[in-house]
C-alpha cells in the first residue's frame, strides 16, 4: 500500500484531499500520512464510526434513515460533506461492513463495503461497492485501502 504516487500527482496539480472513514478505521488517513508530502495534500480526517458523528459533519439524516448507514448513497454523501467540510479538491467516504454485524444498523451486508471519491471541481463522484473475503478485519481493511489507491491513481492520471 503506497500513496507516494497519489501525494506527487496531488502536488503537482495543487490539489488537496480529505477523508471521512468508518469501517477502515482511518486506514485510508493513516497510509496517506506515512507519505513524505502528506501534509501538503491532506487537509483533514475523520474517523466517524457512528451515524450520530457522521451526521454531524454533514452526511444527511435523511440519506441514512432512507438508504442505511451502509449504503453508497451514505458513502456519496460522506465524500461530499468531508470535501466541503475541510475545503479539499477531492473527498473520500469509506461505508460498511467488514464481516461483523452491527447491533445498531443491522441491515446491509455484512461483507460489502461502499467506496466513493468526490471531485469538488468536476462535482463528480467515483465510486465502487467491494465485497469483503478475507477472514480478519486488517486483510479486509487492506483490501479496501489497496482499491482506494486505484481508485485515485485513476482519477489523477
Amino acid at each position: 500500500m503506497n500513496f507516494k504516487k497519489i501525494i506527487h500527482l496531488l502536488q503537482k496539480q495543487q490539489k488537496t484531499i480529505a477523508t471521512m472513514e468508518s469501517c477502515t478505521g482511518g486506514g485510508v488517513v493513516n497510509a496517506i500520512t506515512n507519505m513524505e508530502g502528506a501534509s501538503e495534500v491532506l487537509h483533514f480526517s475523520a474517523v466517524t464510526y457512528s451515524n450520530e458523528y457522521k451526521i454531524k459533519m454533514g452526511v444527511s439524516k435523511e440519506i441514512i434513515d432512507q438508504y442505511t448507514v451502509y449504503s453508497m448513497e451514505t458513502a456519496i454523501e460522506m465524500s461530499k460533506a468531508i470535501a466541503k467540510f475541510a475545503n479539499s479538491d477531492y473527498g473520500v467516504g469509506i461505508t460498511g461492513k467488514l464481516n461483523k454485524s452491527d447491533p445498531n444498523n443491522p441491515s446491509g451486508d455484512d461483507n460489502t463495503v461502499y467506496l466513493c471519491i468526490y471531485d469538488r471541481k468536476k462535482e463528480t463522484f467515483y465510486q465502487e461497492i467491494l465485497k469483503v473475503d478475507q477472514k480478519t478485519r486488517p486483510l479486509n481493511k487492506k483490501k479496501v485501502i489497496q482499491t482506494i489507491i486505484k481508485m485515485l491513481l485513476a482519477i489523477l492520471q
